[in-house]
């Protein structure tokens, strides 16, 4: 059975998610205003100067440019205590500036997992494996 810490941690990790999903820069801010610490630690491969809620916020400012109808689906969610552990498959169309990378209009998708904790029912820690590969080898930057 679950702890109400567990149920409240994944209901604010879904919600972070329903507002990615919406596409909109202006709700996805708001929403890690809300459910973010603004000094949470963010462990995963975007290479970037700023750190904490403004990081998380960066990362979607640039997927969304690269990617206006990006979709993440939320295959798995798994909660044990303080952390929240999802497995995700991400889609996109690539029509904007992505790691060097112009617009080619291909699809993508592919997968991430992220361990999240929580402290007082906000994100406080992200680790994140996202396949960069085969994001790359997808948009044409390293060979199939």
């Amino acid at each position: 059975m679950p702890t109400a810490q567990e149920t409240g941690n994944k209901e604010t990790f879904r919600r972070f998610h329903d507002a990615v999903n919406t596409g909109d820069a202006e709700v996805i801010s708001k929403t890690i205003d809300e459910v973010v610490e603004p000094d949470m630690l963010f462990h995963a491969p975007v290479p970037m100067d700023v750190t904490g809620a403004q990081a998380i916020k960066h990362v979607w400012a640039v997927l969304l440019r690269a990617f206006p109808d990006i979709h993440v689906e939320v295959e798995d969610v798994i909660a044990e205590g303080d952390k929240v552990v999802s497995r995700n498959t991400v889609t996109g169309t690539h029509q904007g500036e992505y790691r060097g990378l112009l617009p080619t209009g291909k699809s993508i998708t592919y997968n991430e997992i992220f361990i999240v904790r929580f402290a007082g029912g906000r994100i406080a820690e992200i680790w994140g494996v996202v396949d960069v590969f085969s994001q790359m080898r997808q948009l044409g930057a390293i060979p199939a």
